[in-house]
């Protein structure tokens, strides 16, 4: 497992670990090196400042810049980082605002425990692309009417039924977004997002190969020889560069030093050829949970 679940998840999963959610963690003061990072007392100020201009950016709200909300919501993590002390932010990006890989099936599992979901606008699609009107995220809150819950309702912030949400993942899934889960201010489990590389976290992380911002998913793609057709659908999903094809045998390989677990390779595949295994059990990618330039 993650070093979030050794940490937060009492032998699970931390994100299926639903005092994560609570709204205990929400409101309880933040310890001395939280708020150096965060500038905020409290995980509900934090995720306060977030929203008004992560997330209400892409829905017509005040209009800032990356670096505007960076400085306001990682004040400590930013000052960090600009004075070239990396590891320093990077442990302190973990306590702040940290993500991981999840399956269709997880994501299916955090949607049945939570009692509030509203899909928002993304912000990350806002900043890099210019674009407000993509809801690839999902707020997430055991507490009915909570931080998320009280949003108002209007075009850009919606309430759903847990079978609405799950339907939308799944075509998300089938679209080849990774889905997400991510803290605000760890353990507190904020949100369900759905990714590519419009995402900031991707874009930073995986394709500019910047400082890791998310764990690897706890399992990892295998392939069905056998079953492979060849067809390289697969390959086309995959967004991390962990799918080869071989013309010689006319097959489909992932590499599990690679894989970030995601499955949406998977979601492809018309044979099912492609199956999500432990990533625990691997010899080789156990205990590979981030990459690092």
């Amino acid at each position: 497992m993650c070093e979030f679940c050794t940490k937060h998840g009492e032998g699970k999963e931390w994100y299926l670990q639903m005092k994560n959610y609570s709204e205990e963690w929400l409101k309880a003061p933040l310890a001395p090196e939280e708020k150096e990072a965060t500038g905020a007392s409290t995980r509900a100020e934090w995720l306060g400042s977030f929203c008004k201009l992560f997330t209400q950016a892409a829905s017509g709200g005040e209009r800032v810049t990356l670096e505007q909300m960076a400085a306001a919501v990682e004040p400590g993590i930013v000052r960090w980082a600009m004075a070239g002390e990396r590891s320093r932010a990077f442990e302190a990006q973990k306590q702040v605002h940290f993500g991981q890989v999840v399956t269709i099936e997880d994501a299916e599992r955090i949607i049945d425990s939570v009692d509030s979901i509203t899909r928002l606008p993304c912000g990350c699609r806002y900043f890099t692309t210019g674009k407000a009107d993509k809801r690839y995220c999902f707020g997430l809150g055991v507490v009915a009417g909570g931080m998320w819950g009280a949003m108002p309702d209007s075009h850009t912030f919606e309430t759903l039924a847990k079978e609405e949400a799950k339907k939308i993942i799944r075509d998300y899934d089938t679209e080849g977004l990774v889905h997400t889960v991510w803290t605000a201010v760890t353990p507190f489990v904020m949100g369900l997002c759905n990714c590519d590389r419009d995402c900031l976290a991707y874009r930073g992380y995986i394709e500019k190969r910047g400082m890791p911002s998310f764990f690897r998913g706890e399992s990892l793609g295998e392939v069905e020889v056998e079953a492979c057709s060849g067809c390289k659908e697969c390959v086309k999903q995959c967004q991390f560069g962990a799918m080869f094809y071989s013309s010689a045998l006319g097959k489909v390989y992932i590499d599990p030093t690679r894989c970030f677990g995601c499955g949406v390779c998977r979601a492809a595949c018309a044979t099912e050829a492609i199956r999500m295994a432990p990533r625990a059990a691997h010899p080789t990618a156990a205990n590979i949970w981030l990459s690092y330039p």
